[in-house]
């Protein structure tokens, strides 16, 4: 195992564990193979696939980190900043568009039509619609994105006013996502959440009217504080507000986040166990189910009569290429994957010296991209095995059978020779699963 991957002890991301408690370092899922195995050393030949003009992948997408918040939640494990003021978000949007001119001069970039934009955070919300709509003017003269697919935004409801929506959607947002994750006002202060219930329901009426092709809210099963009572009424009123999808996550203690610190510092935390959590989350997808909406992956339901598609997360799992800009973000380019660096002045100081300010970087063998891809998917409930054999020349029930037959014993999956499909109890528990999958050096390691 390289330095990068060891640690005394494993991580819950890269090991089947059997514990019923919340442990410090569970993470969602959302690469492979594991961060730790990055490296500075392999930088070098990630820009060389850039300055190449041959792609592995058929799309191409924009990711543009806005860092900054009101507050940092105490779960959060993000790169957010809550202490900086107009003139040092000027300063950091110049950069992130000249970070995106920058690629679009490149062989691997230019000329590639983008099939969708997420604007991610932080809070993407967070900034003026003036600043909004300058960054965006920049951008779409670096890579324009007119026939793009899907340009989604990620919201905090208490940084939205009337007109920073219409601005939202004057940029060409399709998808907006809503930061609600709960709707008790003292388990969001418990929590460290900047807004309040009474925000979501000021906010709804304007965003109704604007007609976006989507709307999604997030809710978090088990943030601290929670009790049955307090998310049946939830899961009722998230109902009410007639979104056209809603996004599940369980709470989760990477090991950045305010609460993991504490618990590690020796501070006992009401953090509700795996099994009370998967209760509540079963019990979301039941209510939901009943109101008329339908599984579109592990985590999120779309109402019946909208489109499933959430281009984003598809093309992502599908192995996509991604310009991930911004401060810590991450990309993925032919099979390559990077990062970008992670503190402030590092990030400002390459762009101001027109540089691409990458840090670390992993090539993937074909073998990888495949388990990478299979995984992920895997969070979709169902993946076609057909598929595999089209992209990879690969049986999927023969690389990996074992390890599906041992999950089936289990009553996680199903399998028949088109498809493998997670059962429910495998699709509430679906990230802990995934490290059967990974190949033996990536096991028992650091994730991040």
């Amino acid at each position: 195992m390289s330095d990068q991957g060891k640690n005394v002890k494993s991580e819950p991301a890269t090991t089947r564990s059997d514990s019923e408690n919340t442990e410090v370092g569970s993470v969602f899922v959302s690469n492979y193979p594991p961060y730790s195995f990055w490296n500075t050393e392999a930088v070098p030949d990630a820009m060389g696939i850039l300055d190449s003009s041959a792609s592995l992948g058929a799309q191409l997408g924009l990711y543009l980190h806005i860092p900054f918040c009101r507050k940092r939640c105490k779960f959060c494990y993000f790169r957010v900043y809550t202490d900086k003021n107009s003139s040092e978000i000027e300063v950091y949007l110049d950069a992130l568009a000249r970070e995106v001119e920058i690629y679009s001069t490149m062989p691997a970039i230019n000329g590639r039509p983008l099939s969708f934009v997420y604007f991610g955070g932080g809070t993407p919300s967070y900034i003026s619609a003036k600043h909004l709509k300058a960054l965006v003017d920049r951008l779409k003269k670096a890579i324009p994105w007119d026939g793009a697919d899907e340009i989604a935004f990620e919201c905090e409801p208490g940084t939205l006013t009337q007109t920073k929506l219409e601005a939202i959607r004057e940029i060409g947002v399709t998808r907006l996502s809503l930061g609600v994750e709960n709707l008790n006002d003292d388990i969001l202060a418990e929590n460290g959440r900047a807004h309040l219930s009474k925000e979501v329901y000021r906010v709804m009426p304007w965003i109704e009217a604007l007609d976006f092709d989507q709307v999604n809210i997030d809710l978090i099963a088990g943030m601290v504080g929670e009790t049955w009572e307090s998310w049946r009424a939830t899961v009722q009123q998230t109902i009410e507000l007639n979104p056209d999808s809603i996004t599940i996550y369980q709470m989760e203690l990477p090991f950045n986040a305010t609460y993991s610190q504490d618990i590690l510092g020796g501070k006992a935390l009401p953090v509700a166990n795996w099994k009370t959590k998967r209760e509540w989350h079963n019990y979301a997808f039941e209510q939901f189910e009943l109101a008329g909406f339908a599984n579109s992956s592990a985590y999120t339901m779309v109402k019946r009569g909208k489109p499933r598609r959430f281009v984003y997360r598809d093309a992502v799992w599908q192995g996509s290429d991604m310009m991930g800009t911004g401060v810590a973000s991450f990309s993925h380019m032919s099979g390559a994957h990077y990062q970008n660096a992670t503190g402030w002045k590092d990030y400002i100081g390459s762009l101001k010296a027109d540089r691409l300010p990458l840090s670390r970087a992993f090539l993937t063998t074909p073998s990888e991209r495949l388990t990478r891809e299979m995984i992920l998917q895997l969070k979709l409930g169902r993946i076609d095995t057909a598929y595999y054999r089209e992209k990879f020349n690969v049986d999927i029930l023969e690389e990996f059978g074992s390890t599906y037959k041992k999950l089936q014993d289990e009553g996680m999956l199903i399998l028949d020779v088109d498809s493998v499909e997670l059962t429910r109890k495998g699709l509430l528990q679906v990230d802990g699963l995934l490290p059967e999958f990974y190949a033996p050096k990536y096991r028992n390691a650091r994730y991040t």
